[in-house]
């Protein structure tokens, strides 16, 4: 009897050996990562985090989340985040948060300490420093954000543009770039001012005028490297003409590079407007801009030094926050930081 049961016995055995095997049935080899637990990553972010995105749109978000996992272990840069936002928000809010008309004088009241009446003290006319400094960031940024906002799309388009046509309109294009950047970019602004007459408008034509050349720079120098590439050859052979491909397919991959560099040439946009408005060619008085309170402060910065610090002290933290920033935005957007 336990002759004849053997054969079978084999047989069952070797059909057995032939048949999968459940993946939750063998034990995890050495080195090998665990097989994902349910409901470990689920919802949102499960569908943000696949490795097998159904559509496009789901790519493009993934990556998007991605990176900001990437940029939130980045202790400084989101610290220099948390302080723009603080600073927007402060702007934003100035009417409501302002305790005093920026531009009432209360002469009786001048060069008073901090107080609780005034909480960073008054100046040389009696006006409220804190609330003069909400209302001048809206003038220092507004003149930061309307320069970046002239010289970014220019910039971007006149790089390509020469880095993709090459021949003329390159060797063109350059030269007319290397004479913005053979003067400093202050010195040529004072002569555009100068030029123009002081102002806030003619401040951020100036800034403008000679901010553009280093994103031409970089823009041109990325599509040298994007246009050897085998969908932008794709692209020419399917019949696009090259303003499409400049637009559709040679604009977005430079995008990354000059995001960075914009972010951590606000310091320098903001330093320049600034300087402009303590030399007197920006913004005039009585405008409450952080440059021009220095300006008109300096010659009570030893006795009375809350008038011209505070000021100071603004310029200083956003230009901190805004190269903490683009730090931040280098390591996650650049490729070669990676």
């Amino acid at each position: 009897m336990s002759d004849r049961a053997s054969p079978l016995a084999d047989a069952a055995t070797a059909t057995a050996a032939l048949e999968p095997i459940a993946p939750d049935a063998v034990p995890e080899a050495a080195g090998a990562p665990p097989p994902p637990q349910a409901g470990a990553a689920s919802g949102r972010r499960a569908w943000l985090l696949t490795d097998a995105p159904a559509s496009r749109s789901q790519a493009a978000w993934g990556r998007r989340y991605q990176a900001w996992l990437a940029f939130r272990r980045n202790p400084l840069a989101m610290a220099g985040l948390g302080v723009i936002l603080i600073m927007l928000l402060l702007i934003l809010l100035a009417p409501l948060l302002a305790t005093h008309d920026p531009g009432i004088q209360e002469l009786g009241n001048r060069l008073a300490a901090p107080s609780a009446a005034h909480w960073l003290g008054t100046d040389e006319l009696g006006r409220d420093v804190w609330s003069r400094l909400l209302y001048g960031g809206r003038i220092t940024l507004g003149m930061v954000v309307a320069v970046v906002l002239l010289v970014a799309p220019v910039g971007l388009l006149v790089g390509c543009v020469a880095g993709y046509a090459g021949g003329l309109w390159d060797r063109l294009l350059m030269r007319v770039t290397d004479v913005f950047l053979a003067f400093p970019r202050l010195i040529l602004a004072l002569a555009f001012v100068a030029a123009m007459g002081p102002g806030v408008e003619s401040a951020v034509i100036a800034i403008a005028l000679t901010a553009w050349p280093p994103y031409a720079r970089l823009a041109r120098a990325e599509t040298l490297t994007i246009r050897r590439t085998d969908y932008v050859a794709a692209a020419r052979m399917t019949g696009a003409s090259p303003a499409r491909v400049v637009l559709r397919h040679v604009l977005p991959m430079c995008l990354p590079s000059l995001v960075v560099r914009v972010t951590l040439d606000m310091s320098s946009i903001i330093l320049t407007a600034a300087g402009l408005g303590f030399l007197g060619l920006g913004a005039q008085p009585p405008l409450p801009e952080w440059g021009t309170m220095i300006a008109t402060a300096r010659r009570f910065i030893l006795e009375q030094w809350w008038v011209a610090v505070m000021p100071g002290i603004a310029i200083f933290a956003a230009s901190l926050a805004f190269n903490l920033l683009g730090d931040g935005l280098r390591d996650v957007l650049d490729p070669k930081q990676r």
